[in-house]
């Protein structure tokens, strides 16, 4: 019976061969005669695996690995999507899913939830962040993965799902049947007002789903009927990018009908287009400041270098990723894709920024060096550069994160301790803007962290253990055991020492929790731009008018090199560069 069946495997496996390798010598016969030779191959291969490995294999696991190992040196956004993948591609691209609602984390033996979406089913039925999952259908839901509840949770629009909380609050019970819909991840988490009295908007987009255009549309028309709209700030940091149309769309926002504000080029006549905006502006002519980070990219450098190129923004902020490459998903059978990299794409001024040189197709891939950096003008004239990202017009350091405090919230010890204090607070009411812990809140905090383990070691202490090392391995230790000594007895990076060390970041990431249980994510966005230094920047410039067109009109952007001189303190890389011997806060090691 097993000999049998080994034969229909063998026979199938060969039919599969033979007509996928005429169809492949066919297409290399027009084509390229050493691609259809090299698809022979894997295609023999495949076959032999599959049929005369010792142990039984899976030919979709061979394809998988197969695919994977055809693109591992070409670029990272090349890959094989199989149609398990093309379910999360489409959640990535479109926002949209069908489900209840709500976030989710794993805490202990159960899931709980992590963040309902304001409006969706979720809510409406009540659920808040903190209420333990302990029953879906029926089921017990003790030690059921993150995975496995939002498979259960997840399903066609109008159907319904029975799931069983535990109250945060109190810790009673409560079965909820909630139905389905379709659920939209909001590409707009925050709109709202930066400076009301000056008339300064702002606006926090996530990401470039299908979305996206209507989202800030609405966003830009809620802030007009709100007030007089005299500037507006787009914030595009963290935000890694996505469907390169939407971005087009918006730009027509800002930008007079039919400018051309993006280009892509690649080795298919398909590839290479001109887009330009296609709509009516709705703010032609208010001031506008975008700000970027390290992690800005994709879709936010197209909107934020096309502002930049054509003098329509001033940017702020850190230098952008600097991905200038375009996707395509092409289908390859059987509900399966390949994304892969199909063109690279020009901004209005000429330049395309991409950062790193993947053309090599090996592990020497590299950024452009500084002596390969191209020179571009802006419409006013004004200097900018290719070859790594949009260089902001306004630079700002980046914000400090310590290590420790994402350490304590990826432990989930931030979010018990805000469970904690929302229920011991759940009545009251919270502003935004105002609300802060006290001193005997985060001592509380203190003593709730005294039994926990942090698995955390500062950078300081590594570099000293690395030392150390050295020393003994050099015959060195009794020469600077004093001075070792010293050193070690000084740092204090035990987990106490280090909650008072960086209390500031703690702080904030406790607070901006405690908001999301009363106000949800909006609520803590609003709460952070109170001390965020970059909005209050961006403000500065759109509320000074002359410093706005000396920006746009008059300076250049700078190299690399002049960044760092800039940041090491040296005079002759600030002439163009208002208020940039700021002083900063010194921040300790880590």
């Amino acid at each position: 019976m097993k000999s049998r069946k080994s034969d229909i495997v063998r026979r199938a496996a060969v039919s599969v061969a033979v007509v996928a390798v005429a169809g492949t010598l066919i297409f290399a016969a027009r084509n390229d005669f050493g691609l259809g030779r090299n698809m022979e191959k894997l295609v023999n291969m495949m076959r032999e695996l599959t049929v005369n490995y010792v142990d039984e294999v899976s030919p979709e696991d061979l394809m998988s690995s197969a695919a994977a190992g055809m693109v591992s040196r070409l670029d990272p956004y090349t890959y094989y999507l199989s149609e398990e993948d093309m379910k999360a591609f489409e959640l990535e691209t479109t926002g949209k899913y069908g489900g209840i609602g709500a976030l989710i984390r794993q805490r202990d033996d159960y899931v709980v939830i992590a963040e309902p979406y304001k409006g969706s089913p979720a809510d409406r039925a009540g659920l808040r962040i903190g209420d333990r999952i302990v029953e879906i259908e029926g089921e017990d839901a003790r030690g059921f993965t993150t995975e496995k509840v939002s498979s259960l949770l997840k399903g066609d629009p109008n159907t319904k799902v029975r799931v069983t909380v535990e109250r945060i609050v109190d810790g009673k019970r409560e079965t909820k049947t909630i139905r389905r819909e379709r659920i939209v991840i909001p590409a707009i988490t925050y709109a709202g007002w930066a400076d009301r009295t000056r008339g300064i908007g702002y606006i926090q987009q996530s990401d470039f789903s299908e979305s996206g255009y209507e989202e800030m549309r609405a966003a830009i028309e809620r802030l007009q009927a709100e007030g007089e709209l005299r500037g507006l700030i787009l914030d595009y940091r963290n935000n890694g990018g996505g469907i390169m149309q939407e971005a087009v769309r918006i730009l027509s926002l800002f930008l007079p009908k039919g400018t051309e504000v993006l280009s892509t080029r690649g080795r298919t006549a398909d590839a290479n287009r001109t887009y330009r905006t296609t709509l009516d502006p709705l703010l032609p002519d208010t001031p506008l400041a975008v700000l970027v980070n390290a992690n800005t990219a994709s879709s936010s450098e197209i909107v934020a270098g096309a502002l930049q190129d054509l003098d329509r923004a001033v940017i702020v902020g850190q230098k952008s990723y600097g991905k200038g490459l375009v996707q395509s998903s092409l289908p390859i059978g059987y509900d399966a894709y390949v994304k892969m990299t199909t063109a690279k794409y020009y901004i209005p001024s000429g330049r395309c920024i991409q950062r790193i040189d993947y053309s090599s197709h090996d592990e020497s891939v590299h950024s452009v060096p500084d002596s390969l950096v191209r020179e571009f003008a802006t419409r006013n004239g004004r200097k900018i550069y290719d070859g790594g990202g949009i260089m902001p017009d306004v630079h700002t350091d980046p914000e400090y994160i310590s290590r420790f405090a994402l350490t304590l919230y990826a432990m989930g010890f931030i979010d018990e301790f805000c469970d904690d204090y929302f229920r011991r607070h759940a009545t009251d009411t919270v502003d935004n803007r105002t609300f802060a812990i006290s001193d005997a809140d985060y001592e509380d905090f203190v003593a709730f962290m005294k039994d926990k383990k942090v698995p955390y070691t500062s950078d300081t202490r590594r570099v000293l253990d690395r030392l150390k090392e050295a020393l003994e391995s050099d015959r060195f230790t009794d020469r600077f055991a004093d001075e070792m000594s010293r050193i070690e007895s000084s740092l204090h990076d035990d987990t106490e020492s280090n909650l008072r060390t960086y209390r500031k970041e703690i702080e904030e990431s406790i607070v901006s929790g405690i908001i999301m249980r009363y106000n949800y994510a909006a609520g803590a966005i609003e709460h952070s731009l109170v001390d965020d230094g970059e909005v209050a920047r961006a403000v500065g410039v759109l509320a000074d008018g002359g410093e706005y067109r000396r920006i746009l009109t008059e300076q250049d952007t700078l190299r690399d090199s002049e960044v760092e001189k800039l940041r090491s303190g040296d005079a002759s890389a600030t002439e163009n560069t208002p208020d940039s011997s700021a002083e900063t806060e010194p921040r300790p090691a880590e």
